[in-house]
């Protein structure tokens, strides 16, 4: 069915924000395209004129849709080789959708992304829908066909979960990146060290390759043998010129909200590493390296100059 004007411009006016649902939903920006898509076509073939508020008929549907990608998703990741992390957003992605809470933007972070993979399909839509946009339960309850006080329930255990794998925060934007630059030059120092000194006792560093990359499959544990592992990324070896392929650029810039290393080879982004920070130190080190999930990142970096890279590391070094 042929749409009008006016019903093209009340999906257009949507669309952001459902792709910003849909991709916390699914940490997933090519599913969450998809996601978008498969409403529109659900919209098209509407008996639109029947529809009393089309922003909580499509949010509904998009939910609904969301839901079945969840299940079928689950079961993906049964067979996934090695860590699945979230598919990475660069500053500016109209995915990452309102920011003006510190809850807001906190669900788009690739910490709490992570972690709501083991969440419930409900709970994490009742989780997304209440923190990141503010739905009231009532609204919640409609669109998932529950009671107001399971959808209360929902989020309470959602957020309980969540909160039990977050590391603590404390730290502001600026001295997030200020950090981040010290990072960055003491992995490039060939020294362990001045590395142990930057992280918590109990950090972490994770990456998904998908089964495309060379990704330990299971987490690097500790500061010590994080920054070990760091310190070798980031020094010029005959394994790691392997890998790259050409001179990788190294830019200090932020992904999912957060501080952030995007490493660049040829223009093409080929790894990008999300770090959490606790007043304690950097908890936390997430890289994507998996190219499937790189492509829209190396669209978005190619869009903006982000000038000279923070650091260079040969090929023939």
């Amino acid at each position: 069915m042929a749409l009008t004007g006016n019903q093209m411009d009340q999906f257009e006016a949507a669309m952001p924000r459902l792709k910003a649902v849909a991709y916390r939903l699914l940490g997933s920006a090519s599913d969450a395209e998809d996601a978008v898509q498969d409403t529109f076509l659900r919209w098209q073939a509407a008996d639109i004129d029947r529809i009393e508020v089309p922003e909580a008929w499509l949010t509904k549907v998009l939910t609904n849709v969301c839901l079945n990608e969840l299940t079928s998703a689950r079961a993906r990741r049964e067979t996934y080789v090695g860590q699945w992390l979230p598919e990475p957003l660069l500053p500016g992605d109209p995915m990452l959708g309102p920011a003006d809470t510190a809850e807001q933007r906190e669900s788009v972070s690739f910490a709490v992304l992570t972690l709501m993979e083991r969440l419930t399909p409900d709970e994490r839509v009742v989780y997304v829908l209440r923190e990141a946009f503010a739905y009231p339960h009532g609204k919640i309850a409609e669109i998932l066909d529950i009671t107001e006080s399971a959808s209360q329930q929902l989020f309470h255990r959602a957020k309980k979960h969540i909160a039990a794998g977050r590391a603590r925060t404390g730290i502001d934007e600026a001295a997030a990146r200020r950090i981040v630059e010290e990072f960055l030059t003491a992995a490039t120092s060939g020294r362990t060290e001045p590395l142990v000194r930057l992280l918590t006792s109990d950090a972490i560093a994770i990456g998904d390759g998908g089964g495309k990359v060379p990704a330990r499959a299971k987490a690097f544990e500790g500061a010590a043998a994080v920054a070990t592992f760091m310190r070798s990324l980031f020094t010029p070896n005959q394994a790691a010129r392997r890998l790259i392929g050409g001179t990788a650029e190294i830019h200090v810039s932020s992904a999912n909200g957060l501080p952030a290393l995007v490493v660049l080879v040829d223009d093409r982004v080929i790894g990008v590493i999300c770090l959490e920070f606790t007043p304690d130190g950097i908890a936390a080190f997430r890289s994507q390296v998996n190219p499937d999930k790189l492509e829209r990142a190396t669209r978005q970096w190619a869009a903006t100059d982000h000038g000279d890279p923070l650091f260079r590391i040969h090929q023939n070094m």
